[in-house]
């Protein structure tokens, strides 16, 4: 069984990873790691949610292409790291765009069978400005996705 995990940073991220090796150990899988720099738009603010427009503007930053690349190797070498500590060994791909289109390409392109995420359990305000990317995999993708809390 071939998976592919999106990762982010996140917690979320990290336990959706934990799943997904227990779930190719058991199968004797492989997974891919990946993270999709999208430099448009980055949230600065933490877990508190985005209260209106004017907070908006002081949370939400553009970011230059170099900045969204380093911030991305950051994320996939950490969660290479975890996988290691876990036992797993994993590959691990950096995607440019839009996450939400990116990642159910790539899996399909790639032939994965099954693609694991994390979910932040946003507020529906901020998920409406910004969206949510594991609700648009489980819509967009051909293969079954596993979002994890």
């Amino acid at each position: 069984m071939k998976s592919l995990v999106a990762v982010d940073g996140s917690e979320e991220s990290e336990r959706a990873l934990a799943y997904a090796t227990d779930v190719a150990d058991a199968m004797d899988g492989s997974i891919t790691v990946v993270h999709a720099v999208d430099p448009s738009v980055y949230d600065l603010g933490g877990m508190e949610p985005i209260a209106s427009l004017a907070d908006a503007d002081e949370r939400l930053v553009l970011e230059n292409l170099e900045d969204a690349e380093s911030r991305a190797m950051t994320v996939l070498e950490e969660a290479v790291d975890l996988a290691e500590e876990l036992g797993s060994d994993v590959e691990a791909d950096l995607l440019y765009g839009d996450p939400k289109r990116e990642i159910p390409n790539y899996a399909a392109e790639e032939g994965f069978d099954a693609i694991y995420v994390g979910h932040r359990g946003r507020s529906e305000r901020v998920e409406v400005l910004v969206g949510s990317v594991a609700k648009t995999l489980v819509e967009r993708a051909d293969v079954p996705v596993t979002v994890v809390r």
